[in-house]
């Protein structure tokens, strides 16, 4: 289990080989991939910038991680979330789950999706090109 703050996200392909590695009984390798949009509620949008609690989010995706696989019975996981500023179409966030089955993969997925979303201390701000706010929830 694995999860972290970033610059940057890890490419793709090497968060899929990390979970491959997890176990040999790894059949299924599910992600998530969140990128910045160019447009909200009809106003163009020109960056995010993320803020979170340096210590403590990371405990708080790995904690919803290991509650993910206690639940769900997912093999690994990796949460990582950028912070600093984002513009249109750079990944912002990746959550990748690895299990025996997808059935369960999906449903760990889902709901880390979900739950980081709502439970990590991070923050976002939103700059459009009518102003900036900070996006609750």
């Amino acid at each position: 289990m694995r999860a972290e703050l970033v610059e940057r996200l890890s490419p793709v392909g090497d968060v899929v080989e990390e979970l491959k590695r997890a176990s040999e009984n790894v059949g299924a390798v599910l992600m998530f991939l969140g990128v910045v949009r160019g447009t909200s509620s009809g106003k163009r949008v020109l960056r995010l910038e993320y803020e979170a609690h340096g210590e403590l989010a990371p405990k708080v995706l790995l904690k919803l991680l290991e509650e993910a696989k206690a639940k769900h019975g997912i093999i690994d996981g990796v949460i990582e979330h950028k912070i600093g500023t984002a513009g249109v179409g750079e990944p912002v966030m990746c959550i990748a789950v690895a299990s025996e089955h997808r059935q369960e993969g999906f449903r760990a997925l889902m709901e880390l999706v979900e739950r980081v979303k709502h439970e990590a201390p991070i923050w976002k701000k939103e700059v459009t090109e009518e102003g900036e706010h900070w996006i609750e929830g």
